[in-house]
């Protein structure tokens, strides 16, 4: 890796850490409403099902079956660590299968 690729790499990186940190120092002047706040916790979600809908939704149905099976058992479970290991294996298996 040359020089000049790792310097952009660690420009970009501080760049975008000074964003997030700017970010949430200035929002620490500001007094949220109750709905302004429900809101905000909302968005990492939503964020997450727009960069994995399409995935699922784009590919066969090994991948499809483990995205329900892991929506399912992170439901009932809570556990997020289980819901992944369920999801590699069912996706594991039904790659097997399919």
């Amino acid at each position: 890796m040359s020089s000049n690729t790792l310097i952009a790499i660690l420009g970009m990186a501080l760049v975008t850490y000074m964003v997030r940190a700017g970010g949430m120092w200035l929002m620490g002047f500001v007094k949220l409403s109750p709905g302004v706040e429900a809101w905000l916790k909302t968005i990492p979600g939503a964020v997450l099902v727009s960069l994995v809908a399409p995935t699922v939704l784009a590919s066969g149905p090994a991948e499809t079956l483990a995205a329900l099976a892991t929506v399912l058992v992170a439901a009932r479970t809570k556990k997020m660590f289980l819901a992944i290991v369920v999801g590699v294996g069912v996706v594991w298996v039904f790659r097997k299968i399919f």
